[in-house]
């Protein structure tokens, strides 16, 4: 183990699932999927300071009235894991900024343990491999282990078997959030009950992501990925929300290249074709009403260390 920290500062991404498959429901309650994940340009800020116990407060940008403070908290959760599978006996003061829409489908909470678990590694100076780190996130949550990695990747499995997409250039999107979020499993027990009305596509054997979107992304070609976005989560949000069919109409109906519901929603994101066009449609969202932001992907990296503080002094900022 290295000397411990006195203070470490993570900052780590949400994320957008340019592209998701669902499996069929397993005997084990879960479904495997196919995802291409891309990291955006809204984050998550933890700092993680020594304490005799656990704690964490939030704050941030956005609602945080839905965000526990109890064990059930994931970045807490967490923290606790690489206590236990580490053997320190230190606590953790945990505090969040969160800047991703809570409940949004966006991974905030993903991105929380993931920094929760750098943080901490710093902080006890644990000094976790990331292949160990890797493991720990992908007890944690499917979308924890990208919130480590960041960039755009491949997930397969339950999300969590990730491997690096090629990507050239940047995306930008324009995002409308929602004041009401979405809970995850109602989302995937509404797909099931479509899929078994015959109301949705039925599963796919092995669900995979398809070549086109990764043609895509190598390309930087946004009308090609255009084309070949897909959720299979949508149609259920848009049964439980059915606001989020006006949403997606209008963004495309206002010149978007594509909407889509982002993972579980009810966050809807809408690819432009470069910044300009992204600034052009966000405000044409809001000025029917609607709350919009700009975020970009591509070259977005996962959770970093910001700065660490040891014994008085600054230590300076990495990644």
């Amino acid at each position: 183990m290295t000397d411990a920290a006195a203070s470490v500062h993570v900052r780590a991404p949400g994320k957008l699932n340019l592209f998701f498959r669902v499996g069929a429901l397993g005997s084990d309650g879960y479904h495997d999927v196919a995802s291409a994940y891309q990291a955006v340009s809204l984050f998550e800020d933890l700092w993680a300071r020594p304490a005799d116990d656990f704690s964490v407060e939030v704050a941030g940008t956005v609602d945080i009235g839905r965000v526990p403070l109890d064990e059930s908290n994931l970045a807490l959760r967490a923290a606790r894991l690489l206590a236990d599978e580490t053997g320190t006996r230190r606590g953790v003061r945990l505090t969040i900024r969160k800047g991703v829409p809570v409940a949004g489908g966006m991974g905030g909470g993903s991105a929380d343990a993931a920094a929760a678990l750098v943080a901490c590694d710093a902080l006890w100076g644990t000094g976790l491999s990331a292949e160990r780190l890797h493991a720990l996130a992908a007890r944690l949550g499917a979308d924890v282990p990208f919130a480590l990695a960041g960039g755009t990747a491949v997930g397969l499995g339950r999300g969590d078997e990730l491997r690096p997409a090629e990507v050239s250039g940047r995306y930008d999107w324009v995002l409308v959030t929602s004041a009401a979020g979405l809970s995850t499993p109602d989302v995937y027990r509404a797909l099931d009950a479509q899929r078994d009305r015959g109301d949705a596509s039925p599963p796919p054997a092995v669900p995979e992501v398809h070549a086109d979107v990764l043609a895509a992304l190598r390309a930087a070609d946004a009308e090609a990925l255009a084309a070949a976005i897909r959720n299979d989560l949508q149609s259920a949000a848009v049964e439980l929300r059915p606001e989020l069919a006006d949403t997606l109409a209008s963004g495309e109906r206002l010149g978007a290249l594509a909407g889509m519901v982002s993972g579980s929603g009810p966050t809807v994101a809408f690819l432009t074709r470069d910044e300009e066009h992204a600034v052009d449609l966000a405000a044409d969202l809001r000025a029917e009403g609607r709350q919009a932001l700009r975020v970009h992907g591509g070259p977005v990296e996962g959770a970093r260390i910001v700065s660490v503080q040891g014994r008085g002094r600054d230590e300076g900022t990495r990644g």
